[in-house]
Order: structure tokens, then C-alpha cells, then sequence
């Protein structure tokens, strides 16, 4: 995949010139080479949520020790196939376990956690078709 475009952004235009290669494994008739598209899906829910999280504990004053984030869902391939109409085609969960270790208190990670899934255009985007489970834990 190719993007070719720029956009605008503080009246400052943004050249986007690069490239995304994608393939399937080998089980599916791909070469295996690349990442799948539903694998770029998930990579791409984990960078928001930790910039996110991180942005809005250096604003709190809290430093972080440990930060992980983990996204994964699981896709039944008779959808994906069209082998059985009463499976989904995509991913009817997915799984996002956030594991944060600082200097905050356990009322402020909630709070930061809570805003951070509340605000991100990669969940909005796609929560409405797709429930999305998130865990916290505290350590």
C-alpha cells in the first residue's frame, strides 16, 4: 500500500510518502513475508493508547516505571471464508490488556485509563462495529 498524500494540520501542510507492505501466511495463499492486515488492525490500537497514557501522566506528574500494552482478538476463518453466514467475518472482541507501574495511585491510573479509552479516533472508529474489552492492571 502506497500513500501519496499530505494533510493539513495547524495550517501547515504534511507530506505522507511511504509505504506499508502486507502479506498473508502462507495457510491463507500469502508469502508469509509481511505483516497480515488484521495484525497492522491491532498495532495500530496500542501506539494511541500509549501515547495517550503517557502524555496524561506527565501532565499528572506521574512518572511511569512500567508501561505495556497487549491487543488481540480472535477471527473464526469460516467467516473470513464465507463458509458459515452466522459467523462474523472480522473480529466479534478484542482484548486489550494495559499493565502501568509508576508513582500514581491506583484512583489516578483508573482516571488516565478511562480518559485514554474515551478520546482515541483508532477506537472510535471502530467500537461501534467491534466491542472492545479493556483490562487494566496495576502494579
Amino acid at each position: 500500500m502506497r500513500a501519496d498524500r499530505e494533510f493539513a494540520i495547524g495550517g501547515t501542510n504534511v507530506p505522507r510518502r511511504f509505504s506499508i507492505d502486507i502479506d498473508k501466511p502462507l495457510e491463507l495463499g500469502g508469502g508469509n513475508a509481511y505483516v497480515n492486515p488484521q495484525e497492522y488492525l491491532l498495532a495500530a490500537l496500542n501506539p494511541r493508547i500509549l501515547v495517550g497514557l503517557t502524555a496524561l501522566c506527565a501532565l499528572q506528574n506521574i512518572s511511569l516505571e512500567k508501561l505495556e500494552i497487549t491487543t488481540e482478538g480472535y477471527i473464526d476463518l469460516r467467516g473470513f471464508f464465507g463458509l458459515d453466514r452466522a459467523i462474523a467475518a472480522g473480529y466479534p472482541e478484542l482484548r486489550t490488556r494495559v499493565v502501568i507501574k509508576g508513582d500514581g495511585t491506583e484512583e489516578q491510573f483508573r482516571w488516565v485509563h478511562e480518559l485514554v479509552l474515551a478520546t482515541p479516533p483508532s477506537f472510535y472508529n471502530i467500537a461501534p462495529a467491534i466491542q472492545l474489552a479493556p483490562t487494566l492492571i496495576i502494579e
